[in-house]
């Protein structure tokens, strides 16, 4: 696995309140401006502004944009932990219940600007770093859903490792696709065939 990219990594991690505060009024900067003005046009000196903070004290906590978007990327992911999971019902019968959970969840995360989302998903696919920090942090989904789903006394699928990369991939991508790129497709009929999918799946 390739080293992490040093120009992704923010320069500083806040260790005071104020510090952490600071960095999220950048990052809340920052998904504002790329959201209104583009990627390309969405400037360090315009998230500053915006921020209403020095340029000077932007840098010091992020190098450059790029560090800036990697930051709203991995927050975006961790944001999207799954923290109702271990408070679900796991009896019998309740396997949709438990799949419509986990696609309601996803749904709920990725509820923001569709705008951003766009431009997170394809500055994503056009950096092997951004696409690296994605993934990492995928893979603690992909585990959470797997504990989950060899509880469940409904799954009986043969191979359960596969069965949870695939179930996390077509959560997260069919997803991104529907709240990035709206195309007519409700919510609700969005959720029911994704969910109706899965069960079937999952029961073998």
């Amino acid at each position: 696995m390739p080293s992490p990219d040093h120009r992704l990594a923010p320069r500083r991690t806040p260790r005071q309140v104020r510090a952490e505060l600071t960095r999220d009024r950048i990052l809340t900067a920052a998904a504002h401006v790329f959201a209104e003005h583009g990627y390309a046009a969405g400037t360090t000196n315009r998230i500053a502004e915006h921020a209403r903070v020095s340029i000077g004290s932007l840098y010091q906590y992020f190098p450059n944009k790029d560090a800036v978007l990697a930051a709203l990327l991995v927050r975006h992911v961790d944001r999207g932990a799954w923290h109702q999971a271990d408070h679900l019902d796991l009896a019998p019968g309740s396997l949709e219940t438990t799949v419509r959970a986990l696609v309601r969840d996803a749904i709920d995360n990725h509820d923001e600007d569709p705008r951003l989302l766009r431009i997170m998903i394809q500055e994503a696919q056009h950096s092997p770093e951004l696409a690296e920090a994605v993934a990492r942090h995928g893979e603690h989904r992909v585990a959470q859903v797997r504990d989950l789903f060899a509880r469940h006394p409904d799954v009986r699928v043969a191979d359960l490792d596969t069965a949870a990369e695939l179930i996390v991939f077509t959560v997260e991508v069919n997803t991104h696709r529907l709240m990035a790129f709206p195309q007519g497709t409700t919510v609700e009929r969005f959720e029911n065939e994704l969910v109706g999918m899965m069960t079937r799946y999952l029961r073998g």
